[in-house]
């Protein structure tokens, strides 16, 4: 059998398990009759590596299931793919690219090379600088132009220049931490007067994030502080900048010292940088340690991933899950519940981690994608998301799975509100599963009282389906060696998926003709009028209306 009938094989053997009952003949998305042929489910169906605890129990996926999903991983050549990566090989095709955040968590004599390039010792370079700056920052050597200390941090960046550092420092920042974070992305202004009141511009420091030092939003909000910052502290603003860039020439015309200058390479994709440069933000805000922390965490699970078993990988199961009920049960949506206020800004760093991965409609190849591909992630804080948008994922018409995250032991001494934040986490994804049906919601009315025609009247809308899959992961901890753990695992699960859905995980086409469309309109608004013909009528329109009143 070729590779490509054993790939075709292997996926109609997951879809045929999806579509066909059970030998038990309850159906293929009920997970209730999977608990109760089976006590020792949670065992079964639940791994840990490192500080990391994953149970897929309450998902449907059977002992059959599990099987065909592992043989649809080996089918796909998931382990070749991810050595494939770990050796530096051009595994972004599209652009001829190494995919080797890897290396920027791994020792120097762990060796990551691509081609002919040292990238080990490259990273270790950058890395020996960073500390460096900080060390003079913390210290008291690298002060502002008026001789103060500095106290704030402002990271301007936008995508992977942002939301991975934003995610971290938001997680872990305390008050006793070095400096305070602020950051910076969008090209709307009111972002900016927003945050400026917060800043004494003589203890700012401010980071400018864009490998080319070409991004529109980050080099216009980074005149907008520059300005600000020259007005205050006059011609010795230079003090006050560094970049995250490899345009030297572009860095010295806007004032940045070369020293100042932290570059990374084309191999780091922005969404898998913030182990990078891209995260000095995170280490000036919480210190170098910390970061180095967060680094070991992201390596633990490196480590992991290179040599556990398929049936033992972490990310890898987590991977199959998704494909279980992507393609398999067809739910195109997925909810993460990070029950943890510090880890508010993850389901934003995972959209894009896993949506600008993951959404692609061709293969390697080119050809269409014959299954559907990367799922819409949204999310929001447990248990803020219960008074949101979980009405829909309890009672819904389309199934909603779940990531829902857990920390054993809080940062705080309050035990009895994170008693009753775990209980809600862990009665979420118990109801979920559970639901109510209408007998038990019959006794409970009838109980209470009810009038028999209000029970018959209510009962529709009062009965839970159940049967909807959640994912827990339970850490002990939120600490910068955990935080990194969960990070990495994730970008390994989106690296897996890539390989099962034969998808170039590490490009994104579909944000530059947006840029391109934009850098064409924006002239026009400035002309005041748009060019006759060169836009479909709603947007020309769009143009003539905003233009009326007064924009532009």
């Amino acid at each position: 059998m070729t590779e490509a009938a054993r790939l075709r094989a292997a996926w109609a053997a997951v879809e045929s398990l999806a579509r066909d009952p059970r030998p038990d003949g309850s159906a293929p998305h009920s997970i209730r009759p999977l608990f109760a042929a089976d006590p020792e489910r949670f065992a079964r169906l639940s791994r840990r590596a490192g500080d990391i605890l994953l149970d897929l129990s309450k998902t449907a996926i059977s002992e059959a299931v599990l099987a065909a999903l592992l043989r649809l991983a080996e089918a796909a050549g998931v382990a070749p793919r991810r050595d494939a990566m770990a050796r530096g090989e051009p595994v972004n095709a599209t652009e001829r690219r190494a995919a080797l955040h890897l290396a920027l968590r791994a020792p120097p004599e762990a060796g990551f090379r691509t081609g002919a390039e040292d990238a080990a010792a490259e990273v270790a370079e950058v890395l020996a600088r960073m500390r460096d700056f900080c060390a003079a920052v913390h210290g008291g050597q690298a002060l502002g132009a008026t001789g103060e200390r500095f106290t704030d941090v402002v990271n301007i960046g936008i995508g992977g220049s942002d939301l991975g550092p934003a995610m971290v420092t938001r997680a872990l920042w305390t008050p006793a931490a070095p400096l305070r974070a602020h950051y910076l992305a969008n090209v709307d202004a009111h972002a900016w007067e927003a945050l400026r009141p917060r800043l004494d511009p003589a203890r700012t420091l401010v980071l400018v994030a864009s490998k080319t030092f070409t991004t529109q939003e980050t080099m216009t909000n980074a005149a907008l502080v520059r300005d600000w910052l020259r007005g205050a502290v006059g011609e010795g603003v230079g003090a006050h900048l560094a970049a995250l860039s490899t345009n030297l020439r572009a860095t010295a015309e806007f004032g940045i010292a070369p020293e100042r200058v932290f570059p990374f390479r084309d191999w780091v994709g922005g969404r898998f940088s913030l182990w990078s440069a891209i995260g000095l933000s995170i280490a000036l805000a919480l210190g170098w340690d910390a970061f180095a922390r967060l680094l070991a965490g992201a390596r633990a699970m490196d480590e992991h991933h290179l040599s556990a078993p398929l049936d033992r990988n972490l990310p890898v199961l987590l991977a199959l899950a998704e494909v279980w009920h992507v393609n398999g049960l067809g739910y195109p949506t997925r909810a993460v519940l990070p029950y943890d206020e510090r880890l508010a800004r993850l389901p934003a760093h995972l959209q894009q981690l896993e949506m600008e991965s993951l959404g692609k409609r061709v293969l390697l190849d080119g050809s269409p994608a014959p299954h559907r591909t990367g799922p819409v992630v949204f999310g929001e804080p447990g248990t803020n998301a219960q008074h949101s948008f979980l009405q829909l994922i309890h009672q819904g018409t389309t199934p909603v799975p779940c990531d829902i995250l857990l920390i054993a032991r809080p940062d705080h001494p309050h035990a009895d509100s994170h008693r009753k934040l775990l209980a809600n986490g862990l009665a979420q994804a118990e109801a979920l599963m559970r639901g109510k049906e209408a007998g038990q919601v019959r006794a409970e009315m009838q109980a209470a009282g009810a009038d028999p025609a209000e029970i018959e009247r209510l009962l529709p809308h009062r009965v839970f389906p159940g049967d909807r899959p959640t994912v827990t992961l339970l850490l002990p901890q939120l600490d910068p060696h955990t935080l990194g753990q969960l990070v990495a695992l994730y970008e390994h699960k989106v690296a897996t998926l890539g390989a099962l859905w034969g998808i170039n995980a590490f490009d994104q086409w579909g944000v530059e003709l947006g840029k391109q469309l934009a850098g064409a309109i924006l002239p026009e608004l400035e002309a005041g009028a748009p060019r006759p013909g060169a836009h479909d009528g709603s947007t020309e329109g769009l143009m003539r209306a905003i233009l009326r009143l007064g924009a532009g």
